[in-house]
């Protein structure tokens, strides 16, 4: 069965970027994944000085929106980085949230798909055929919690959680 999520209010709501789970990447707390990966598009940018106002934005919504202004310039490498720069995010959510990684791990094997009937790349879009390029991250990043979480489990007997967020 192929789990479909989009609105944070939906079943697996928890899986969108919008979803109210802060992250700590680089010693800098993010409301939200949209915030940081919002921010990212502009590190080393002639515009970088919207970083604190996405940072500061009230919520994931008004992030996107400033992010996703086109009178902005992005990073050169954007398109490059685009993709690692939300499994980074992602990754890190899962990690510091145990009741959403529960749910991420007890989707089992099942193909995950981001239901955007506007977004093609992370997506599948309004005709199903977007790459969905959040599910393929979200189910990467499920399998290497697995594989973290057993490995840690078999060597220690209790699992610690702060050994494994991402500092990078």
């Amino acid at each position: 069965m192929t789990i479909y999520f989009y609105k944070v209010w939906q079943p697996y709501g928890c899986f969108s970027n919008f979803s109210p789970h802060s992250i700590l990447i680089k010693g800098t707390y993010w409301p939200t994944v949209e915030h940081y990966y919002q921010a990212q598009k502009f590190v080393n940018s002639p515009d970088a000085n919207i970083i604190p106002l996405i940072h500061a934005a009230t919520t994931p919504e008004d992030a996107a929106a400033l992010g996703r202004c086109h009178t902005r310039k992005l990073r050169l490498d954007w398109d490059m980085v685009k993709t690692q720069v939300m499994r980074i995010a992602v990754r890190q959510k899962f990690i510091t949230h145990g009741e959403i990684r529960q749910i991420l791990l007890g989707t089992g094997e099942e193909i995950l798909v981001e239901n955007s009937p506007t977004d093609y790349f992370w997506g599948c879009g309004a005709d199903h055929t977007g790459e969905n390029n959040l599910g393929k991250i979200l189910m990467s990043v499920r399998s290497e919690i697995r594989s973290l979480f057993s490995t840690s489990e078999k060597s220690e007997k209790t699992l610690k959680t702060p050994s494994l967020i991402l500092e990078e």
